[in-house]
């Protein structure tokens, strides 16, 4: 499989935001030198977002529970692709999990 769950947040540096910072922030991901910041209030349950990190394409998405999960993309080919067509991420994403 091309995508590894990266649900252990401590191995990055992530910034979860609770609060606004100096910046409104529409889209919940933002990429800076010192890691990813996450706007949970500012995702919609199921929906996936993606960001790129550190030459790493990462996937997040919010579920029911409002669990948040997070995903790297390791296939070449594929982040190329989402690279190209963001909008098209999930299909994307779809065609490389079922020729893997």
């Amino acid at each position: 499989m091309f995508i590894r769950n990266k649900a252990v947040f401590r191995e990055f540096k992530w910034i979860l935001c609770d609060a606004l910072d100096d910046e409104l922030l529409e889209y919940p991901l933002l990429a800076e030198k010192e890691g990813i910041k996450i706007r949970p209030e500012l995702m919609e349950v199921d929906k996936l977002y993606h960001c790129v990190f550190e030459n790493a394409i990462f996937i997040f998405y919010k579920d029911q529970e409002e669990i948040m999960h997070c995903y790297q993309v390791d296939d070449s080919d594929a982040m190329k692709e989402i690279m190209a067509d963001p909008a098209n991420m999930e299909n994307i994403l779809m065609k490389y999990s079922y020729e893997k």
